[in-house]
């Protein structure tokens, strides 16, 4: 008995730095923010008081101003989100093929090479990428004129200004999917692959039959975490081109933040933080059910 005791106590000992920083980092901060929706908070008075779901129904009320910065930052969010994330997920799968498909010496390379932009802070990014579209002067526009093509002002019209942010963040995040993809590649069986090409079976065949059956799983985990990340976009609409034009590219991040800072709302803006996790979270429960469904089909 005593024996263990000791390894529960070891256990709990192990356990107990986590559960310590989630409650500090994660539990805590959560509940706050579920109170600070609830109440009338403000940056500089500080909370004047309990209103209960005013917030929320002033996020949902078509004559409030709120309504129309939330739902303006949602519908230009899921833009982003349905241009990035096929793109998230096709590259980076291309790149893996690609990187799998080299000599053993250079594959660390290429994995190398692919990742190192996931490790540059957005400011830098920012910057390459400001540098390389600018309307005026920017590199890919002395290309255009050079070939004498017209140039084009990608940071200040659209559908321009949302292609130079889905450039730069699938630049900036594919080499991290590439690898989770990479490491789903390593861990197929290559005896099914022996067998495929006994049978005559040529690349296209394995591909569709073999390679993309046994990722499917951690094909589903990318997918799922790069909605999350481009739910999350902030840096880039907010440095590249400055939430425009015209708060085009602001996104629901953007608009969470001004109603915290410009308007002085905490209030309101923890509600709409609070409400774009639900989406979040509805949709991550709406593509694990898919996925779970796909598999009983298979099963069956």
């Amino acid at each position: 008995v005593s024996r263990m005791k000791r390894k529960r106590s070891e256990a709990l000992l192990f356990f107990a730095p986590y559960a310590l920083c989630f409650a500090i980092f994660w539990l805590l901060p959560f509940v706050y923010g579920v109170y600070m929706s609830l109440c009338k908070f403000s940056l500089t008075k500080g909370n004047r008081g309990f209103v209960g779901l005013e917030n929320y129904v002033k996020i949902f009320s078509p004559d409030s101003l709120y309504f129309e910065s939330f739902f303006r930052g949602l519908s230009q969010t899921v833009i982003f989100v349905v241009a990035s994330v096929p793109a998230l997920v096709i590259v980076a799968l291309i790149l893996a093929l690609i990187v799998e498909s080299l000599p053993q010496r250079s594959k660390p390379f290429y994995r190398t090479t692919y990742f190192m932009s996931y490790a540059i802070s957005v400011t830098a990014v920012a910057a390459v990428f400001k540098w390389l579209f600018n309307g005026n002067g920017g590199y890919i526009n002395s290309v255009f004129t050079s070939l004498g093509l017209q140039p084009i002002q990608w940071l200040e019209t659209q559908p321009y200004a949302w292609i130079s942010l889905v450039l730069a963040t699938v630049w900036w995040t594919v080499g991290y999917n590439m690898i989770l993809f990479i490491n789903a590649l390593n861990s197929i069986d290559t005896s099914m692959y022996e067998a495929a090409d006994v049978d005559g079976a040529n690349y296209i065949q394995k591909l569709f039959r073999i390679t993309l059956p046994n990722i499917r799983p951690v094909m589903g985990y990318v997918t799922l975490t790069s909605i999350i990340a481009s739910f999350n976009m902030y840096g880039q609409s907010a440095l590249i081109t400055k939430n425009g034009p015209r708060n085009s590219t602001s996104t629901l991040i953007a608009e969470i933040s001004a109603t915290i800072f410009n308007n002085n709302n905490l209030g309101v803006g923890s509600a709409m933080a609070l409400v774009m996790g639900v989406i979040v979270m509805l949709l991550a429960m709406v593509q694990r059910l898919t996925q779970r469904e796909e598999k009983v089909r298979e099963v069956k």
